[in-house]
């Protein structure tokens, strides 16, 4: 087996910034394939203004594979005050240059140049993908940020785009290419069912020969996934993808600290429950592991939707050796 694997991580936000932070330890030969629904804060506001394509994701993705510090802060920076409040650099960096050469591709090609990234990102798509959550009473939210926010009257929407969306051939390409293939935590609805509902992408997870793996969230959200076990989530990643495509569930067995356990709880989010008599008779193989990272959280105070981020992290290095064993394995 290569000493160097393939793998790629599908997903957006914090979740992919996490697992790539952990797995660039061990590989060169990364992949971050980005969701590309984001209309929520600082990209909310250039893709309105702008009309362009929403570069927060991909921006946590190239600055979590950059091997330069420095440069990492910049495209982090967020001015705190005047017309650009809220707005990160490197978020108007992607914007000025998808402006300038009309190609959002190429914007992300010439920020991994500046940053110096090991590995590569890419989007799953370069269409516009206006995110549409419908519920069986008739309800549609509008939206990838209020799909992710607002309280839902059942827990399993049916996800959809306002327009056709399908997968960019060369992320296709990677799925295929991949040895192992990671699907990040991340909101069900708002991040990791619109980057599996695009045409093309349960078919491919579905073809490649890539051992697929789920790496589950730590909590549940107030409206959106109350009451949801480990399976629950891996069968939502299922029922986005349209295929049954998972080989490995990897799920948190650890318990916060007090401090963690009191903001949840009063937030209304509990630990992911971990139904083992369910987990032993699934299709794919699921593994529980202390995955907390037990390190205060700090938020960017200038960051427009702080509030709606989670304070609670995977141990990224812990997810990428369990990662790298099941390469190996």
């Amino acid at each position: 087996m290569n000493s160097q694997p393939n793998i790629v991580v599908i997903g957006g936000g914090t979740g992919s910034f996490t697992l790539l932070t952990g797995i660039k330890r061990y590989t060169n030969n990364i992949t971050a394939l980005v969701t590309m629904a984001d209309d929520g804060g600082s990209s909310g506001i250039l893709r309105d203004e702008l009309g362009v394509l929403p570069p927060g994701d991909v921006r946590q993705c190239l600055v979590a594979l950059s091997t330069t510090e420095r440069t990492r802060d910049l495209f982090n920076y967020r001015f705190d005050e005047g017309s650009l409040k809220g707005n990160s650099f490197g978020n108007l960096f992607l914007s000025a240059v998808e402006k300038m050469t009309e190609s959002f591709v190429q914007a992300v090609e010439l920020a991994s140049e500046v940053l110096h990234i090991n590995g590569r990102v890419l989007p799953l798509t370069i269409d516009d993908a206006k995110l549409i959550a419908v519920t069986s009473s008739g309800r549609r939210i509008v939206g990838e940020h209020k799909v992710g926010t607002v309280r839902l009257d059942e827990m399993r929407p049916k996800l959809q785009f306002e327009s056709p969306v399908t997968l960019y051939e060369p992320a296709r390409q990677a799925i295929m290419d991949a040895d192992v293939i990671v699907i990040a935590p991340g909101n069900l609805n708002a991040t990791l069912g619109p980057a599996l509902i695009i045409d093309g992408v349960g078919e491919a997870l579905a073809t490649t020969a890539a051992k697929i793996v789920c790496v589950c969230n730590l909590v549940t959200k107030p409206g959106q996934t109350d009451g949801f076990s480990v399976s629950d989530h891996a069968a939502e990643i299922e029922r986005f993808a349209g295929e049954q495509v998972l080989d490995f569930v990897i799920y948190n067995t650890d318990e916060p600290t007090k401090q963690m356990r009191e903001k949840y709880v009063k937030d209304g989010e509990l630990m992911l429950e971990f139904d083992l008599d369910k987990l032993e008779n699934a299709p794919y193989r699921a593994i529980g592991l202390p995955l907390i990272d037990k390190t205060a959280v700090q938020l960017d105070p200038h960051d427009p939707i702080a509030k709606d981020r989670s304070l609670i992290r995977h141990d990224s290095d812990r997810v990428a050796r369990e990662v790298m064993k099941i390469y190996f394995s």
